[in-house]
């Protein structure tokens, strides 16, 4: 069974940082790309970030460039986004995703908020 566990939100000030991790299990992870995908209070789902399986590219959207990093740990099976520099328009619950074949597969989340 596929599971994605994310874990590391929380409450944080403008311009602090927090580390989220995602813990996953039931597939080979170091054979698939895994993704961030935030949702803010009331609006839909925004992809955060990507990479690919070995580690080695990554992309993100314009809003988080500069201040996010995402990277994995394979022989952990875990993976990660680091976020400095935050602001209260980061406040959202985070998701990581991966596609398996044609499924797309989801944690239950965590928390952010960004606030004085």
């Amino acid at each position: 069974e596929v599971q994605l566990v994310e874990s590391g939100g929380g409450l944080v000030q403008p311009g602090g940082s927090l580390r989220l991790s995602c813990a996953a299990s039931g597939f080979t992870f170091s054979s698939y790309g895994m993704s961030w995908v935030r949702q803010a209070p009331g609006k839909g789902l925004e992809w955060v970030s990507i990479i690919n399986s070995g580690g080695g590219s990554t992309y993100y959207a314009d809003s988080v460039k500069g201040r996010f990093t995402i990277s994995r740990d394979n022989a952990a099976n875990t993976l990660y986004l680091q976020m400095n520099s935050l602001k209260p328009e980061d406040t959202a619950v985070y998701y990581c995703n991966t596609r398996l074949g044609r499924y797309d597969y989801w944690g239950q989340g965590t928390q952010v908020t960004v606030s004085s």
